[in-house]
């Protein structure tokens, strides 16, 4: 077995057609097909557990009810304040439709959605414009731009430090990407690795092979267990750092 081919099978994405309008190419592929299942999967969970009466509903709302009031009371009241309603739609969806991916990535052939860079970093841009849009409705377009540079900056420095505190914003986004893409895909190569020790060792002796598989698998279930934790580690952190730079646009102060 090839380990780059594995991976890149499980990580990289391959258009299954192309359909172009203009220069973008609107085509699916597994990646797309994977956020969909996501979406679904989150849709249906939390709409049962909001609407039904059943038992499993109720269960289900046991669980789901404290993670919704800890991204409310604990992340999104003490960065917006009164404006921490207007905003909470955007960031519990963020916080299962992130967590759905991560938890799916994990599915035995479905795709890594948040392993994939160009996933994570279009939801980075939408923190970006979600900043954007944040600062100019709060504040307004020309009392944003001016608290862009903080207070007391002598007005020669204003232009310099504008450029700064503005690509600053981009810096901000491009740190989540990476922190969500690295941390989710380090956890698929380093089970992948250990379950690969056994076919290395394997090439060498067929009782070598035998011999390291219980340590190796284990290992990956280790890992894998430690990648659900994970799971909801990164999407906790997206969100709350999400929150944290949004709420510096509505607060400048």
């Amino acid at each position: 077995m090839n380990f780059e081919s594995v991976l890149s099978h499980h990580l990289i994405d391959r258009k299954l057609f192309t359909f172009m309008v203009g220069p973008l190419d609107l085509g699916l592929s597994p990646l797309i097909i994977t956020m969909w299942v996501a979406a679904v999967i989150a849709t249906a969970v939390l709409s049962f557990a909001a609407r039904s009466q059943s038992a499993p509903a109720r269960l289900t709302r046991g669980m789901i009810e404290p993670v919704a009031l800890f991204v409310r009371d604990d992340i999104l009241e003490p960065i917006f304040g009164h404006h921490a309603h207007y905003y909470l739609p955007y960031f519990l969806t963020l916080f299962f439709f992130l967590l759905t991916c991560n938890l799916l990535g994990l599915v035995p052939y479905a795709k890594g959605v948040t392993a994939n860079i160009a996933v994570t970093a279009s939801m980075a841009l939408c923190t970006f414009f979600l900043i954007q849009f944040a600062g100019i409705k709060e504040q307004g377009l020309g009392s944003y731009l001016i608290h862009i540079v903080p207070g007391g900056v002598p007005w020669w420095l204003w232009p310099l430090l504008f450029v700064i505190e503005f690509f600053g914003m981009f810096a901000k986004c491009i740190s989540l990407c990476i922190r969500l893409f690295a941390n989710m895909l380090a956890g698929h190569i380093v089970s992948l690795s250990f379950l690969f020790l056994i076919f290395i060792f394997a090439q060498m002796s067929k009782v070598l092979g035998f011999g390291v598989s219980p340590a190796a698998i284990g290992l990956a279930l280790f890992i894998y267990v430690m990648d659900v934790l994970v799971s909801f580690l990164q999407a906790y952190i997206f969100t709350f750092l999400t929150a944290l730079f949004v709420g510096g646009a509505v607060h400048p102060h």
